[in-house]
């Protein structure tokens, strides 16, 4: 994307935001609440209409292709609160990913199941009484099965035990590492998320404040005192 502007009544929410994920690239936002992550994913995935700028995926102009569809280019949004369909099972909580796969069959899950063993053990449970963790696998494994290029995560460890939430990190390096899977990912975790990504970005009020790679930042003074606590 390229000088990406987003405005809510008049008020600012992102200002000329300029950042590239490249293919199989793990790539970090982080950054105080109220910063403007999460309003970047929704530009991206076309829920709120930028004010200026452009965003571009694999050569085309994604704001010239209407939100419905741009899940069908291959782009996984796993929204921050994870939001299963409650009243369905995890299994079927799948295949409704597997529908926004560019071309869709019936889908194989075992490379989910392999991530996610717990998903197979509840694979016929409903979805709404899964724990908090296990709902987040299951976002996931909802965003995988549409076979992705680019698999964008919001605040995956929102509202879990620190356990549970080093877990997830761990499948997600792995998703990048072993199946080569771009992520874009919005973390509160500033740690996990900068020594987990090839490249990171540090927004503050609407505007990337620092950028480089997860070497870079972790050596800078002002991401070591003020978001690592070093």
């Amino acid at each position: 994307m390229s000088e990406l502007s987003v405005a809510y009544d008049g008020l600012h929410a992102l200002s000329g935001v300029s950042l590239t994920v490249g293919d199989s690239q793990f790539v970090a936002i982080v950054g105080p609440n109220g910063a403007g992550k999460t309003t970047l994913f929704k530009a991206i995935s076309g829920t709120v209409e930028p004010s200026g700028g452009s965003i571009r995926f694999d050569g085309r102009d994604l704001l010239a292709v209407a939100p419905s569809a741009r899940a069908h280019l291959g782009i996984a949004h796993v929204p921050e609160g994870r939001q299963p369909f409650a009243s369905l099972s995890v299994l079927e909580n799948l295949e409704m990913g597997a529908y926004a796969a560019r071309e869709w069959r019936r889908p194989s899950f075992e490379r989910i199941f392999a991530l996610f063993p717990v998903l197979y053990e509840r694979r016929h449970q409903l979805a709404g009484t899964l724990s908090g963790g296990e709902q987040q696998m299951l976002a996931i494994g909802r965003g995988i099965a549409s076979s992705p290029r680019l698999l964008m995560l919001d605040e995956p460890s929102m509202g879990l035990a620190p356990a549970v939430a080093d877990a997830i990190f761990e499948r997600i390096a792995e998703l990048h590492r072993e199946d080569g899977l771009a992520i874009l990912l919005v973390e509160q975790r500033v740690a996990e998320a900068v020594q987990s990504c090839d490249f990171g970005y540090v927004l503050e009020t609407g505007r990337v404040a620092l950028q480089g790679s997860s070497a870079a930042l972790l050596a800078d003074d002002r991401i070591r005192t003020v978001y690592l606590g070093l």
